[in-house]
């Protein structure tokens, strides 16, 4: 039997200082009286602010691997062209250029859509189309380990609530920890479908690995912060911070989703996030 737990949304929990802090804060302020949860507000802002900053670094080092495959295709059949007079030759050789060129042009719309076009607040988004976004840029790092992906992507689903740059930060930290569990080789399945009939103001997503599952003891404390079973990031550089999850975490709370985490160890682990269709949405059904 699969193991699972339900995480529900929490609350912001600002800790009250210790005599000894409150005490030093005293000292260096003494005419300013300090508001612990508009501070603890502020960082929030202020690290969300560098979280964001940080997934459009990630993206572009993404996106400049996936460019050099793309030029590298560009460039061999360019070549493949010269080298044969024939006109097979140069139309298959033309036809590849082409399709590498479509497909430079699909990941730099998924860049300036991360880097300019979409807000930090919450409006109508396509969760399909930020699925297919997200796998652009994934492509060449699921090939590389051998990772198959399934899609099950329903059509004409409500848009749901989001901010377009958060759940895609959402995507791709689940992806890459799908992607890790997994080594070498494995199977990804991404659904997004309505969540069921009784609850049609929710849209469902499954990120879905065969990897090695996570044991009973770790399983509730997987969103936690700084916890991590990894001793560090991997080859690609990714991972082992124990930041990764509890981003996860944080960012469905603030849509007001909810989250259950399904597993079996020696055969994988399923997240299953349900996310608040848009008002307007909910208006027009």
């Amino acid at each position: 039997m699969p193991n699972s737990a339900a995480f529900p949304s929490r609350p912001s929990q600002v800790p009250a200082p210790s005599p000894q802090a409150a005490g030093a804060s005293a000292q260096t302020r003494p005419s300013q009286s300090v508001d612990p949860h508009a501070e603890m507000q502020a960082m929030k802002v202020h690290l969300r602010h560098l979280q964001s900053l940080a997934s459009l670094g990630e993206l572009t080092g993404t996106a400049t691997h996936e460019f050099n495959n793309v030029l590298m295709t560009v460039i061999n059949y360019a070549k493949l062209g010269l080298r044969n007079q024939d006109a097979a030759s140069r139309d298959k050789a033309l036809t590849k250029i082409l399709e590498a060129s479509e497909r430079a042009a699909t990941i730099t719309n998924t860049i300036l859509a991360q880097a300019r076009n979409r807000s930090d607040t919450q409006e109508p988004t396509d969760l399909v189309a930020l699925v297919r976004d997200t796998l652009v840029l994934m492509q060449r790092e699921m090939q590389k380990y051998r990772i198959g992906v399934e899609l099950d992507l329903a059509d004409n689903l409500p848009m749901i609530s989001a901010s377009g740059n958060q759940i895609q930060r959402l995507l791709l930290n689940l992806m890459t920890n799908a992607r890790q569990a997994m080594g070498e080789g494995g199977t990804l399945l991404i659904r997004v479908a309505a969540a069921t009939p009784a609850s049609p103001s929710q849209v469902e997503l499954t990120i879905r690995d065969t990897g090695g599952g996570i044991p009973d003891d770790v399983l509730p404390r997987i969103f936690d912060p700084f916890f991590s079973t990894k001793s560090g990031p991997d080859e690609s550089g990714k991972g082992g911070t124990g930041l990764g999850l509890a981003a996860c975490k944080e960012i469905i709370d603030e849509h007001g989703g909810r989250v259950r985490v399904e597993s079996s160890v020696g055969r994988g682990t399923a997240f299953v996030i349900r996310l608040p269709v848009a008002a307007a949405e909910q208006a027009a059904a």
